[in-house]
């Protein structure tokens, strides 16, 4: 799924989220609200999307107070290790290298395929320049093939460079490049697909272990009652589990 995050030194902030005599401070939760359907900010001016839906459901089955705040994609684990918020769920794959610096629970998603959007069909991935937010694993593929990368701060600019004529294609997660595509008649997705990740978990710090054991049993209450399943095909987000 989306996004590797270059490594960080880990220097872990002692306040944040606690238990005391079974009740639960508030539980922040930090998002990107940048990346639909995953999560976005809506017309209110709140976080929405399959994420808010599914990070309240979770809380609730959690027994847990939360609040949402957003934060931009490129310090939101160092934001998460320093204490400004307790949670990122913000459409984050389960990587080792992010597993060094942070825990994540279960995945609450299969691994969604990355595709390419270019303006025509016989854009070439392969050796040409391809577009993707900075610090995903989108941007790590890409560096790693025979492409030229180029990396961008947000998800929308990279469609932009494509469009500009900056970029021959850009690669990210399907799920958010396929709306574009049928709502934008100049752009179109490619055959080729790649699939990356292994799924998207929630970060927790490494010190919360109670937090994250809260969290992976409501997340495996919602596999069981088939409710998350239903909430993937809501949101068109990937394969059920």
């Amino acid at each position: 799924m989306k996004k590797l995050i270059l490594a960080t030194t880990a220097l872990a902030f002692s306040a944040g989220f606690a238990l005391a005599d079974g009740h639960a401070t508030t539980v922040r939760m930090g998002t990107e609200g940048a990346y639909p359907p995953y999560n976005f900010i809506n017309d209110a001016g709140e976080v929405d999307g399959f994420e808010r839906e599914l990070g309240d459901e979770l809380c609730a089955r959690a027994e847990l107070t939360c609040e949402w705040v957003t934060n931009e994609w490129d310090s939101i684990i160092p934001n998460l290790v320093s204490g400004n918020y307790d949670v990122i769920i913000a459409g984050m794959s389960i990587t080792d290298e992010r597993d060094e610096v942070i825990d994540f629970t279960q995945n609450y998603t299969q691994p969604d395929p990355s595709a390419y959007l270019a303006l025509s069909a016989d854009a070439d991935v392969a050796g040409g320049v391809v577009a993707a937010q900075t610090n995903t694993i989108q941007a790590s593929f890409i560096a790693s093939s025979g492409a030229t990368l180029v990396e961008f701060a947000t998800p929308e600019e990279t469609v932009t460079a494509v469009k500009n004529g900056e970029a021959d294609a850009v690669l990210a997660d399907k799920s958010y490049l396929a709306p574009i595509a049928e709502a934008d008649g100049d752009v179109q997705l490619l055959e080729q697909e790649e699939l990356i990740g292994g799924g998207v978990g929630m970060g927790i710090r490494e010190s919360d272990g109670e937090l994250k054991d809260k969290f992976d049993a409501a997340i495996t209450s919602m596999k069981e009652d088939g409710s998350l399943n239903a909430l993937i095909a809501k949101w068109e987000v990937g394969a059920q589990f």
